[in-house]
C-alpha cells in the first residue's frame, strides 16, 4: 500500500520477486513530494452518475445552468462544468464517459514508421509531413487502415537539435522540423531562397545518419525567408486570435532560447518564471519573432491535417517531457525537477532504466484541476487519428528515481488513476481518437483488466508472446516489435546481439535465442532460411492474432537488421537518426513490404495467409 506521499515501499519486480525500498529512498522522494495538502481538487463523475454535492448550481461548459438541490443529476452532459454551492465556491465537475472512443467490431492493420526516417527524394535529409502524407495514400492503397508514428513534439529552436523524439520540449506543441518548405502558404514569396535551400537538403539525402542540426539550419533559414516576404494570411492571423494563451508563451519561450539558450534554468532570473513581468516584455519587445513561431505551429498543424485525409494517423504520447525545455518551464511549481522517471532493472534491462524525464507531482496535479494533462491528451489526440499512450503504467504509478541515485535506486510513486482514465476517456471521445496503451515491461496485476473496461487497447508483442497469437485478446495492438527492441532481420541473422556486444551493452543472450527459436519452431524456418524469409513467417504468425489492431514497421518490410534505438547507448550510437536504407519510392515496389501488406490485409478480413497464396481480399 502506498504512504500519505503515494510512495509504494514495497513491489514486486518482473521476475515476481518482492523488493524493498531502502528507507532513504523513501524519505529523499517524500522530501521531494512535499507535504499533500486537502485540496479537494476536480469533481469527476461517470457518464450518467449521480453524486452528492449539497445544493447549489451547475454551470455547463456551454454556459448553461442547472439547479443542484442535493447532488448532480444523472443527465449531466459530458464536458467540463463548474458546481458553485450557496455560498459561492466552485468547483470543477468533470462528467466523462466510461469508455474511450473505440467503433464496434473495427479491425485494421498499419504501419508504425520513425517518420524522420522516413525519407523520399524530395526530403531534406529527413522524412517529413509530406513523405507521411505520401506513405499514408500508398498505406490505404494496400489496405492499410491507420499509421502509428513516433512522437513529434516540439525541441528546443537551437543548436544542437534534440535527436530522441520521446525527450520533447513540449508534449503539446509539435517540431516545425518535419515541415515540407515547399508546400507552406506563401513559399513562392521566396521562391529563390527555397529553391536554393531545398536543393542543399536534398544532398543531405546522401548520407544514411541524418543531420538534424543541418536540416533545422536550411529550413530555418527558409522559412524566415518567407516570413519576411509576407508569409503570414488572414487565415493564421484568426487562427492565431483563437489559439489559448499557451500558444503565445510558447513562442515568447522560443524567442528566449534563441536568445539565451536552450536550458531555461540557467537563464537570467528574471526569466526564470513564466508569468514574470520581464517575460511578458520579452514577449512585446520581439513580437514578430514570437508571431514567427506561433506560425510554424500553424504550418505544422496544417501539414499533419493534410496527411491524415488519406489515412488516420495515430500519433504516439511521450511519457514525459525535457527537464529543460518548455513544459518544465511553465509548470514548474507541479513537477518534480529533483526526480526522474524510469524502470526498474527487468529481464530485458538488467540495470534499470532512467529516462532523464521529471513526473508531475500527484497531489499537486490535481490541485491544478489535472488541467496540464488534459492539454497533453488534448493536443496529441488533436488530428483524431488515435493515440498510443507509451508506458500506459504511468497513469497507475511511475518508477521515480531521486536526483542521480541510479535506475536501481528508485520507488513507485501512486498517481489518481480512476481520475486520469476517465479524462482520457472523455478526450478520446470528443476527438474520436482511439487509445493504445503500451503495457510492456513490469505491469502490476490489475492494471490490463482496468485498462480493457475502459476500452483501452492493451499492446501485444510476439517478441515476448510465448503463446499463440491466434489466442492474443482481441482488445489489442499487436506488433512483431518495437523501434527499442530487435527487428526481425537483426534478430535472425544474429547482427543485433553482436552489435549489443560491440557497443558494451549487457545483452540477454538466453532470452533473445529463445525468442528465435519460437520464431523459427512456430513460423518453420530452418537454419538456411534467409532474413527475408523470416520476416514474412513473423509476420504471417501476427496475421494469426485477433487483435483489433494489427501493425508492422517499415524496418520489416525492407529487411532492415539495425533498430531505430538502443536504449542506454545514446553515447555511442546514432540513436533516432538512422534513415531506413531506400526511399519511399523504393519501398513501394519492395517485395517482402508488399508481402507484409497481403498478409496483414489478409489476416484482419479473417481469411487464412499461406506461403504459397497471397491474400488478395484486403480491404480498400
Amino acid at each position: 500500500m502506498p504512504d500519505a506521499w503515494g510512495i509504494e515501499s514495497r513491489y514486486v519486480d518482473a521476475t515476481d520477486k518482492k523488493q524493498q525500498v531502502p528507507p532513504e529512498v523513501v524519505e529523499r522522494l517524500r522530501e521531494i513530494i512535499g507535504t499533500p495538502t486537502d485540496d479537494a481538487g476536480p469533481l469527476i463523475v461517470g457518464e450518467g452518475e449521480q453524486t452528492h454535492t449539497g445544493p447549489g448550481e451547475v454551470v455547463l461548459e456551454d454556459g448553461g445552468t442547472v439547479l443542484v438541490p442535493t447532488g448532480t443529476p444523472a443527465d449531466l452532459p459530458l464536458g467540463y462544468h463548474t458546481f458553485v454551492d450557496r455560498s459561492g465556491t466552485e468547483r470543477r465537475l468533470i462528467v466523462a464517459p466510461r469508455r474511450c472512443h473505440l467503433p464496434q467490431g473495427w479491425r485494421a492493420w498499419g504501419w508504425a514508421t520513425q517518420l524522420y526516417a522516413t525519407r523520399s527524394a524530395q526530403s531534406w535529409g529527413m522524412g517529413d509531413l509530406a513523405d507521411l502524407a505520401r506513405l499514408a495514400r500508398w498505406s490505404r492503397q494496400r489496405g492499410a487502415g491507420f499509421l502509428l508514428v513516433n512522437p513529434i513534439g516540439a525541441v528546443a529552436p537551437s543548436l544542437p537539435q534534440q535527436p530522441s523524439p520521446y525527450f520533447p520540449a513540449s508534449r503539446r506543441f509539435r517540431n516545425p522540423l518535419y515541415l515540407r518548405v515547399e508546400d507552406v502558404p506563401g513559399a513562392e514569396l521566396a521562391a529563390d531562397d527555397v529553391r536554393l535551400a531545398a536543393a542543399a537538403g536534398r544532398e543531405l539525402n546522401d548520407h544514411r545518419t541524418i543531420d538534424r542540426d543541418a536540416v533545422w539550419q536550411l529550413k530555418q533559414s527558409a522559412l524566415e525567408a518567407v516570413w519576411g516576404a509576407g508569409g503570414a494570411s488572414t487565415e493564421f492571423d484568426r487562427w492565431y486570435a483563437a489559439q489559448p494563451a499557451s500558444l503565445r508563451q510558447f513562442a515568447t519561450w522560443s524567442v528566449l532560447v534563441e536568445q539565451h539558450g536552450a536550458d531555461w534554468q540557467e537563464w537570467p532570473a528574471e526569466l526564470a518564471r513564466p508569468q514574470g513581468p520581464a517575460v511578458a516584455e520579452a514577449g512585446e519587445r520581439n513580437a514578430d519573432r514570437v508571431r514567427f513561431h506561433a506560425w510554424l505551429q500553424w504550418l505544422v498543424e496544417g501539414q499533419l491535417a493534410a496527411a491524415g485525409r488519406d489515412l488516420a494517423v495515430m500519433q504516439d504520447l511521450p511519457i514525459g517531457f525535457d527537464p529543460h525545455g518548455f513544459d518544465a518551464w511553465e509548470w514548474q511549481d507541479l513537477v518534480a525537477l529533483e526526480a526522474s522517471v524510469g524502470a526498474p532493472p527487468d529481464e530485458f534491462n538488467q540495470l534499470g532504466q532512467d529516462w532523464g524525464l521529471p513526473p508531475f507531482i500527484p497531489w499537486r496535479l490535481r490541485a491544478a484541476g489535472y488541467q496540464p494533462f488534459i492539454d497533453t491528451i488534448r493536443a496529441s489526440m488533436s488530428a483524431g487519428g488515435g493515440l498510443r499512450v507509451d508506458h500506459v503504467m504511468g497513469l497507475f504509478r511511475l518508477w521515480w528515481i531521486p536526483d542521480d541515485s541510479g535506475p536501481g535506486g528508485g520507488a513507485y510513486v501512486r498517481y489518481p488513476t480512476r481520475d486520469l482514465l476517465s479524462l482520457v476517456a472523455l478526450e478520446s471521445t470528443r476527438a474520436g481518437a482511439a487509445v493504445v496503451g503500451e503495457d510492456l515491461g513490469t505491469v502490476e496485476e490489475g492494471v490490463r483488466e482496468q485498462l480493457a473496461e475502459r476500452d483501452i487497447l492493451s499492446y501485444r508483442l510476439l517478441w515476448f508472446e510465448e503463446d499463440d497469437p491466434a489466442t492474443w485478446r482481441a482488445k489489442s495492438m499487436a506488433a512483431v516489435t518495437t523501434h527499442d527492441l530487435p527487428t526481425v532481420a537483426g534478430l535472425w541473422d544474429g547482427s543485433d546481439l553482436d552489435t549489443q556486444r560491440r557497443l558494451g551493452q549487457q545483452p540477454n543472450e538466453e532470452s533473445t535465442a529463445a525468442i528465435r527459436d519460437r520464431l523459427a519452431k512456430a513460423g518453420g524456418l530452418d537454419g538456411d532460411a534467409d532474413s527475408d524469409a523470416a520476416v514474412v513467417a513473423a509476420y504471417e504468425l501476427l496475421a494469426r492474432a485477433p487483435a483489433t489492431l494489427l501493425t508492422a514497421t517499415l524496418d520489416d518490410a525492407l529487411v532492415e537488421p539495425e533498430r531505430p534505438n538502443m536504449p542506454g547507448a545514446d553515447e555511442v550510437r546514432d540513436n533516432w537518426s538512422l534513415a531506413l536504407p531506400a526511399t519511399l519510392e523504393d519501398l513501394e515496389s519492395h517485395p517482402t513490404g508488399g508481402r507484409i501488406a497481403e498478409i496483414l490485409s489478409a489476416g484482419v478480413a479473417g481469411a487464412a495467409v499461406t506461403p504459397d497464396r497471397p491474400g488478395t481480399n484486403a480491404p480498400r
